[in-house]
């Protein structure tokens, strides 16, 4: 009797070594996070120079200092209270325009009226309307309301420009949802109002917390509207306040306090990003779930 040996075919093991395309791409995105992070790195590194080597070169300081901090909160600055300042309209815009954005969207993306189609193309058009244009009617309009020196100065025309991008960017992620998530939810018992806040709005969430990123940063680092309307230092955000840092004399431009003040504006952005980053992971897990 002939053994016949059984020929089985031979496993190929997946090869290790890294293609051109991997390589380019790792290479690419190492590219990308130097171009970003270089301009943040020399910030911070300038803003721990003392004022003798504020135009050094090195890639660190050799005597760094936190002198420049200390100077950015000195009394006369009032960057402390600037900071609060931006911080209570950039919450009051994110929070007021993705309330308004969230529901609009929903109701632009799901029901169906004659003219839909134009009403998003003027609500994307009001975004692209240069703010230079209408300050002098908005400065004209705010004093005449006794608006001058308050919050809602800084937060109506900011809202005025978070809104149709909220609106336009919420409105296609609706869009790619399909409607029969709320009909199975309302075939279980649920109600229309119950079927969009325990399963559209969770499923929504990557959406929505990337939208409230963009319009955080955006009224955040807003100058032109506060510029105009706050010439009152106590109430002025911070980004006016340090256009407005000052050395010893009208020659001496401290570059330190800037830079120092920039990277203390700059850590509010990292929190927002980092808390909303896990959000939207969390809603993106959620979301596969369900589906």
């Amino acid at each position: 009797m002939s053994a016949t040996a059984s020929t089985t075919p031979a496993i190929e093991r997946p090869s290790k070594k890294h293609s051109w395309g991997e390589i380019a791409s790792t290479f690419g995105i190492v590219l990308i996070v130097i171009y970003c992070l270089a301009p943040f790195y020399w910030m911070l590194v300038s803003s721990l120079r003392p004022d003798t080597e504020i135009f050094d070169n090195s890639w660190w300081p050799a005597h760094p200092s936190l002198e420049n901090y200390k100077s950015v909160f000195s009394s006369g600055n009032y960057f402390g209270q600037g900071l609060i300042n931006s911080l209570i309209v950039s919450i009051v815009v994110t929070i007021v325009a993705l309330a308004v954005a969230t529901f609009t969207s929903y109701a632009l993306a799901r029901l169906d009226f004659r003219g839909k189609g134009i009403l998003l193309i003027v609500v994307l058009a009001t975004s692209m309307f240069p703010l230079v244009a209408i300050m002098v009617p908005l400065l004209k309009n705010f004093t005449d309301w006794g608006w001058i020196n308050t919050y809602q100065a800084m937060i109506v025309p900011d809202l005025s420009f978070s809104l149709p991008l909220a609106v336009w960017n919420l409105t296609s992620f609706f869009r790619q949802m399909p409607q029969e998530l709320e009909q199975s939810a309302m075939v279980d018992g649920c109600t229309p109002g119950q079927a969009f806040r325990r399963v559209i709005l969770p499923i929504a969430a990557p959406g929505i917390f990337t939208t409230a990123i963009i319009i955080f940063i955006g009224a955040w680092n807003e100058f032109l509207v506060a510029v105009t309307m706050i010439n009152k230092p106590t109430m002025q955000p911070a980004t006016v306040l340090l256009s407005k840092f000052t050395g010893d004399s009208q020659f001496n431009t401290p570059f330190g306090s800037q830079m120092a003040a920039g990277v203390i504006m700059t850590i509010p952005l990292i929190i927002m990003v980092l808390l909303f980053q896990r959000r939207i992971v969390a809603g993106l897990a959620a979301g596969g779930l369900k589906q």
